[in-house]
């Protein structure tokens, strides 16, 4: 298992550095952002020249990046055209994000989890047809659509709940906005774990456990819900940085001051420091919790080993 994870982390670091390369060309050429902060009005020459050599856009695109990375490695992503740093961005951000992330990805696991577990024993009944059209629905409605209403539904017209966020933004707060997050991602949960439990339960192994007299619980929980998982758990997994990243429509529907609000402002304002800052920062959630996902498939499954 050591050897496994060394070799992971080594792998991960060609990954990180070709991904924020690519996401540093790319950003650099959607834009002039001297232009963006000189607003209607077209900046004099020798105002953009002094700009440029303040924010170093005045270096090539390899050495920009060569010393950005450099300045990453010690914690430093960089300064706002506004003059404030990316990291007292993210301290305020991520946070906020993080909470959100563990609300949507808790409605996942126990909604999504237990209506496929559900459906999966029960596949073909009313139950399961009810919950498969009502999951394509979700599928369907565009996550915006999702955010409007239920804001205009429990916070407008019921008052059930605040139409926007505090800028604290607790737990109790990011409840239905994660489950606005979550909602196309539970629904694909659910789905997915109907499919692999009802594959499973026609496996050898379960009608083995069966017929030693085990438990009914026992043989859904301890045999059939743990191999049924690794399908489901590999999604989630990788749906940990989508949702950060991919927060900006909830983010914005809530005004919710997040990562996706501040990725949002970064492109409109063409403010390349703090859309590669974010981004990086993001990459590397995406690597954390793909190795996450390979370790604990050994939990759930015995047969699976690392060399």
């Amino acid at each position: 298992m050591g050897r496994y994870v060394v070799r992971r982390l080594l792998q991960m670091i060609p990954v990180f550095i070709g991904a924020t390369l690519l996401i540093f060309l790319m950003v650099n050429v959607m834009g002039d952002p001297i232009a963006g902060l000189c607003g209607d009005k077209q900046c004099d020459p020798a105002t953009a020249a002094q700009l440029k050599k303040e924010f170093g856009l005045d270096k090539p695109v390899w050495q920009q990046y060569l010393t950005y990375m450099g300045n990453v490695f010690t914690g430093d992503f960089g300064t706002a055209f506004n003059g404030q740093k990316v990291t007292e961005l993210m301290s305020t951000a991520f946070p906020v994000t993080i909470r959100l992330t563990i609300v949507a990805i808790l409605f996942e696991i126990v909604i999504g989890i237990t209506l496929g577990v559900v459906t999966g024993l029960r596949r073909g009944r009313p139950v399961d047809t009810s919950v498969l059209l009502l999951t394509l629905v979700v599928i369907s409605v565009p996550t915006f659509v999702t955010g409007l209403l239920l804001q205009l539904l429990l916070g407008v017209e019921w008052g059930w709940i605040k139409p926007s966020v505090s800028t604290d933004a607790t737990f109790s707060e990011l409840i239905v906005p994660g489950l606005v997050l979550a909602s196309v991602s539970l629904a694909y949960v659910t789905r997915l774990t109907r499919t692999s439990i009802a594959e499973n339960r026609r496996a050898d192994y379960v009608r083995t456990a069966i017929a030693k007299g085990l438990p009914r619980q026992r043989v859904i929980i301890r045999h059939l819900l743990r191999n049924s998982l690794i399908p489901v758990v590999t999604f989630i997994g990788t749906d940990i940085g989508a949702l950060m990243g991919g927060a900006i429509v909830t983010e914005r529907i809530f005004n919710i001051h997040g990562v996706g609000y501040q990725l949002y402002q970064g492109i409109l304002r063409q403010n390349t420091q703090t859309v590669v800052g974010f981004v990086t920062v993001l990459v590397l959630v995406f690597l954390v919790a793909n190795l996450l996902v390979d370790l604990l498939y050994a939990v759930l499954d015995p047969r699976i080993r690392y060399a």
